[in-house]
């Protein structure tokens, strides 16, 4: 084995990342990391993903439509952060059973501690 000043370690990252891209593998810190500890050198994975930002091999972004991954709705689509007048008109009467909103609130906080 070369002496360890003569090794590059950037390079033998881009070389290796440079392979699995022309075998059509997939290119990850992980992969180069066994690859490279295969020939006796150790790199860290912070090292193999910064080496591979700069050279230009990016993270393909996820697209909505990927498999597994699901798409959030969209926040003012959700109903829980929608107050309807419907939703009022309900938190009234539940204020009016307990004596007040003072009191529904204080019963509300007692709720949220028990769960």
């Amino acid at each position: 084995m070369a002496d360890a000043r003569e090794i590059n370690k950037s390079e033998e990252i881009r070389k290796v990342g440079a392979e699995l891209k022309v075998n059509g593998q997939k290119i990850s810190p992980k992969a180069i990391m066994d690859i490279l500890a295969k020939k006796g050198i150790e790199v860290s994975s912070a090292q193999c993903s910064t080496v591979l930002k700069k050279a230009g091999f990016k993270r393909r972004k996820r697209r909505a439509g990927e498999a597994g991954a699901e798409v959030a709705p969209a926040k003012a689509a959700r109903k829980s952060d929608v107050v309807t007048v419907e939703d009022v008109i309900a938190a009234k009467k539940a204020a009016e059973q307990f004596g007040g909103a003072a009191r529904l609130l204080a019963a509300l906080k007692a709720l949220e501690r028990l769960s």
